[in-house]
């Protein structure tokens, strides 16, 4: 990268965080659509705090997401879920990274779009599978055909997914390729909103 791209990137990073003030950040998406390392790199570029809604869950049931399924069903993992986000939401600065289901519940949403800045990442269905086939902590692909299970959430979240205020495309490349690509995204998306006004 020559030092142009870094002051140019740097320069649209510190326009973001200006043009956001302190209104959280949300990224929404399928499990494997990269929130966590994406919002990571994100909160590092803006100056900001991540923050994971299922760490958070997990901190705060003393249990793992797994086991909440497994003990308490999805119903009670959900209203959980819900509490939670609706009490980060409330910090500032933050960029949040969201559980697949999270954005899903319609409560849910309407706290994200009304306190807050969603970000769908968006991903295939092959892209994801490869990512979630890595890891064992996922409840709802513990299914005789997990692959069917994935393409079958897909199709019933991504037209929900879809009202988040910016799609953007999370693909095989560097993830810092897909955090320059929100930055821009969301910038270009506060420029509109702020033209329309």
């Amino acid at each position: 990268m020559s030092r142009t791209d870094g002051g140019s990137r740097q320069g649209r990073a510190r326009a973001l965080a200006k043009r956001l003030a302190e209104k959280p950040l949300v990224l929404v998406g399928m499990m494997g659509a990269g929130k966590t390392t994406v919002g990571r790199r994100l909160a590092s570029r803006l100056g900001r705090q991540f923050v994971d809604s299922d760490e958070e869950i997990e901190r705060a049931a003393q249990m793992t997401i797994p086991e909440i399924f497994e003990q308490r069903g999805e119903a009670e993992f959900r209203a959980g879920e819900m509490r939670v986000i609706a009490r980060l939401l409330k910090e500032t600065n933050i960029v949040l990274a969201t559980g697949g289901g999270a954005f899903a519940n319609a409560e849910t949403r309407g706290l994200v779009k009304a306190e807050a800045l969603s970000v769908w990442l968006k991903a295939d269905v092959d892209v994801l599978f490869e990512r979630v086939s890595r890891r064992a902590n996922r409840p709802l692909l513990r299914t005789a055909n997990p692959r069917a299970t994935l393409e079958a959430l897909v199709a019933e979240r991504y037209p929900i997914y879809a009202e988040a205020d910016v799609t953007v495309l999370s693909r095989d490349v560097p993830q810092d390729d897909v955090t320059g690509d929100v930055i821009a995204a969301v910038l270009a998306h506060l420029k509109q909103s702020q033209d329309r006004s």
